[in-house]
């Protein structure tokens, strides 16, 4: 497992890794941070000429292929494409994140292979745009990597290894610390630190008031981390108002608990978020901007929120919540919903798109998502 983990932060370095499954093997790269070197590198390494791996989200966005199932950490899910030749970096990440026409590069396409597919989990679990290029092996390094292979300056990796890292098994948190945190308008407030079993990711439940005094059934909302809105406030959507809200009704109702979860961008990462703002300025909607990135419409677990939960003795919530997703997602953790609360906010100009696309694509429950007649946001 070590050296599967070790792989994820050779991706986020951008630096290759020699990937080995069931008769076949490849050198694979991440589209993101692919320099000019590793191009080449990956040019000299294969027995064939280089390929790009896509998921099957970004295959479905650029029409390559229709009725696929698109599933990458729960495999399976990808496709293939041979690199042209005269190809450098630049075209290659655009064929990876742009919005694209799939007709005009659907030659040689063909279902990705059992180490592009690994490589896709690894790009995705890191967090960096779900794309990979490859050098197809035939089981045996080329003389090109060989050395650096037997120094381990290259990783040599197996198919399992990779997929033992999106075993649901690995879901589990521990509680790490805790310390009070007074916040405004909540002074009983204490932060306690959680992390998944894969060290990865890191959440944070925030306990509101004294716990042997909180209400039955105990007031929880399950807050995926943004940036953007919690810190900086950002128009574009409702999180940080969603957040704040939360709180203050929590302190209102004699305490509750926000699980704090690290799903920014919907688990896509900061930098995927802002790519999908960049698609969405161009009249893409927030789901189908994340699709041509390659990711599904919301990429988000709530496994850990459930452990967590059930780690503060939690197993009766109020919920506040617009997504049916949330309270499928604890109840089907054997935890119950007593009382789902919503949580509207403002509407404007930069959040309304956002919110129909809430409503009409993820089917949250919404109130209202039209601007007020008398708005001056135009």
């Amino acid at each position: 497992m070590p050296q599967a983990e070790r792989g994820l932060f050779e991706m986020i370095r951008g630096r290759p890794v020699w990937l080995v499954g069931d008769g076949s093997s490849a050198l694979l790269a991440p589209v993101e941070g692919l320099s000019p070197e590793s191009l080449e590198l990956l040019r000299d390494a294969g027995t064939a000429p280089v390929r790009i791996s896509l998921t099957t989200h970004r295959a479905l966005s650029m029409g390559l292929v229709t009725g696929e199932k698109a599933s990458i950490n729960g495999r399976p899910g990808g496709v293939s494409l041979p690199v042209r030749s005269g190809w450098g970096v630049d075209e290659i990440v655009a064929l990876a994140s742009s919005r694209s026409d799939g007709a005009v590069h659907s030659n040689g396409l063909r279902p990705a292979a059992d180490v592009e597919v690994a490589g896709l989990i690894l790009t995705r679990l890191a967090r960096l745009l779900p794309a990979v290029v490859s050098a197809p092996g035939a089981g045996i390094p080329s003389a090109a990597i060989r050395p650096a292979l037997d120094s381990g300056a290259i990783l040599r990796l197996g198919v399992e290894e990779v997929r033992a890292l999106v075993d649901p098994g690995r879901e589990e948190v521990r509680r790490v610390t805790e310390g009070p945190v007074p916040l405004e308008g909540a002074e009983e407030a204490r932060f306690v630190l959680y992390r998944e079993g894969s060290g990865l990711f890191e959440h944070v439940a925030v306990l509101i008031g004294d716990p042997t005094r909180w209400p039955r059934p105990v007031p929880i909302r399950l807050h995926s981390a943004c940036l953007t809105g919690d810190l900086f406030g950002s128009l574009r959507c409702d999180c940080g108002e969603q957040l704040r809200t939360s709180l203050r009704a929590f302190k209102k109702a004699g305490g509750g608990v926000l699980v704090y979860l690290a799903h920014e961008g919907r688990s896509i990462g900061l930098g995927n978020k802002l790519r999908a703002y960049s698609l969405q300025e161009q009249g893409l909607d927030t789901v189908d901007a994340d699709c041509v990135l390659g990711f599904g419409p919301d990429e988000r677990s709530y496994l850990a929120a459930v452990a967590i939960l059930k780690d503060l003795g939690v197993t009766r919530t109020r919920l506040f919540t617009n997504n049916p997703e949330k309270v499928a997602a604890l109840e089907r953790g054997g935890i119950e919903v007593v009382v789902r609360e919503s949580l509207q906010g403002a509407v404007n100009r930069h959040n309304q798109p956002y919110l129909d696309a809430k409503a009409r694509r993820s089917g949250h429950w919404l109130d209202g998502t039209s601007l007020p007649d008398d708005s001056e946001e135009g």
